[in-house]
């Protein structure tokens, strides 16, 4: 199949990740290879112009312009792909004048501010006219220092780090620190072909490096690289193909970027229609060909809208929610006295300044410190792997707003020693320290009453159930309202952690429906978010198939 194939079924592959960076990959891997473009018998063949090269070495080495650079033969069996009959496996310390630099004395003020640009690795970003610096150098610093003179067209290769493999072509003279190697490639190498090279390897000389937070690849296993060598004539027809092609991905990049910003805001369109109106009529506008929108933004508008009242009908046969939280405080301490524990105090009284959105007439918002029986935090006791143990839920088991029973930990010693820190059926459980984007993870446990507990970091609420569905609580706590208006407000920094305490949780506000129809709601919510689910695995299988026929396309042409 031909390269040009690629672009024009695009369309198909445009759902891969990354689909324009793997067209960029295959571009350069089959450049380097010799399958980009056809062969000429009229090229020099390029061991001839092996020959001529080490003889220009020789030269300049006599010459004392350049330091031999001792680099062993190359044989066929370390070749790591097949070329072509007129092509010449060399190492890339034969085709060029390597050298790098060094970091003047930073106490040494003389040594800087001067003309000279000095670069260092993280200025390499694959630039073709890399000019200007961060800082610069003085001519002293040359002078006191280790530094390669690197010239306009040179090739820059970076050594360290994160950086390894990025390379630039300068347009300036200019010297590096020691994280970055200089090339002054030979009469009869095409500076854009290494250029093109280097880049298409960069996995490998990842693969190459050594070291642990701080990777480097030296100077000798760059030198000592195979390099395949086409003749100079076919360089330059590799150079401007690749040029043809890349300008190819831009547009496709660009054509892509367009059609997703346009896509992203047809479906902010359609999320706040079927918001403003979430009829059967209006959900179709939630799945359209033409664009798709994310199952996490559709897991927040169900949210959302749930906690509006705008999910469900209202029916006005229901107790209001009034009269149910008038129940609630004549019966609240009487339950909590029956379980043995204390409802919070202290917690303030509701204003309608406090009131983060509208609500149907038959609800009422509350704090969640009017509504729980209790609110306490967990344990700190040491955790084990004994399964046959009380099992801890910690933050990394609330996923999606529930519990999981993944990775579990267990508390080393006997219930006995977990006094009051049981959970029950329907205890919700908040995260209430951490980064700032994990304070407040909330889930719901589900049961068995009296057979698990909770980790110190997770504060939990019990609800009395006689008056209040506990399950739409969790997934009005879960909806964005509450984060963005009750705990990211309020949630400070303490030794280097992100924390919210059990005393601002029971000052934040929930809505309260109807007790008839909080289980309506989350019937509701339970009904939607199994599509969500289906459709995050629809979502996923079709994005693995486009992947799949990348990944066969793109193997095709290389074999």
């Amino acid at each position: 199949m031909k390269l040009e194939t690629f672009f024009e079924k695009f369309d198909l592959l445009a759902d891969a990740p990354d689909a324009v960076a793997r067209m960029r990959e295959l571009v350069l891997q089959l450049a380097v290879q010799g399958k980009l473009i056809d062969q000429l018998p009229g090229d020099e063949p390029a061991i001839r112009l092996l020959g001529r090269m080490e003889k220009i070495k020789e030269r300049l080495i006599n010459e004392r312009l350049i330091r031999r650079q001792e680099t062993e033969p190359i044989g066929d069996d370390v070749a790591p792909f097949s070329i072509p009959e007129s092509w010449a496996w060399t190492r890339l310390g034969e085709i060029g004048d390597w050298g790098s630099g060094s970091t003047p004395a930073r106490g040494n003020h003389d040594l800087y501010g001067g003309g000279i640009t000095w670069l260092k690795s993280g200025e390499l970003n694959d630039n073709q006219a890399l000019a200007g610096s961060s800082e610069t150098v003085t001519e002293l610093a040359l002078k006191a220092g280790s530094f390669r003179r690197n010239q306009p067209g040179d090739v820059l290769f970076a050594m360290y780090g994160a950086t390894i493999g990025k390379v630039a072509i300068l347009a300036e003279p200019a010297v590096t620190n020691q994280a970055v190697c200089g090339c002054t490639p030979f009469e009869g190498i095409s500076n854009r072909y290494l250029f093109n090279y280097l880049i298409s390897q960069r996995a490998a000389f990842h693969a190459a490096s050594e070291g642990g937070a701080q990777p480097n690849l030296s100077k000798v296993k760059i030198l000592a690289f195979p390099f395949p060598l086409p003749p100079l004539a076919e360089q330059k027809r590799i150079v401007a193909k690749v040029d043809e092609l890349m300008a190819l991905c831009d547009r496709l990049e660009a054509q892509q970027q367009e059609r997703e910003t346009r896509h992203a805001a047809l479906a902010r369109a359609s999320l706040s229609r079927f918001a403003d109106a979430p009829t059967p009529s209006n959900l179709n506008f939630l799945f359209h060909k033409s664009y798709d929108i994310a199952p996490a933004d559709l897991r927040k508008t169900i949210l959302t809208l749930a906690v509006q009242g705008k999910l469900v009908p209202q029916d006005p046969n229901d107790e209001v929610a009034e009269e149910l939280l008038a129940r609630l405080e004549r019966g609240r301490e009487g339950i909590a006295r029956e379980h043995g524990v204390r409802p919070p105090k202290n917690v303030p009284p509701l204003t309608a300044d406090n009131h983060p959105h509208d609500i149907p007439d038959c609800w009422k918002w509350s704090r969640i410190g009017h509504l729980a029986l209790v609110i306490d935090y967990g344990t700190s006791h040491k955790a084990d792997n004994d399964s046959t143990k009380i099992p801890v839920y910690r933050m990394g088991n609330i996923i999606n707003g529930r519990l999981v029973n993944e990775n579990l930990k267990y508390v080393a010693e006997g219930i006995d020693d977990l006094p009051g820190l049981y959970l029950n059926t329907d205890d919700i459980l908040f995260n209430r320290t951490n980064s700032y984007e994990l304070v407040g993870k909330v889930g719901i446990y589900t049961g068995p009453d009296y057979a698990a507990t909770f980790a110190s970091y997770l504060i939990r609420i019990r609800l009395p159930s006689a008056f209040l569905y506990p399950t739409f609580f969790s997934l009005a706590m879960n909806a964005p309202y509450f984060r963005q208006t009750q705990i990211e407000p309020e949630v400070v920094q303490q030794c280097g952690q992100a924390n919210f305490n059990g005393t601002k949780l029971a000052w934040t506000v929930v809505p309260v429906p109807p007790l008839a129809e909080q289980r309506r709601i989350v019937a509701k919510v339970e009904q939607l978010m199994a599509l969500m689910d289906a459709l995050e695995t629809q979502l996923a299988a079709s994005r693995g198939t486009a992947e799949k026929l990348l990944g066969a396309l793109f193997a095709e042409p290389t074999r």
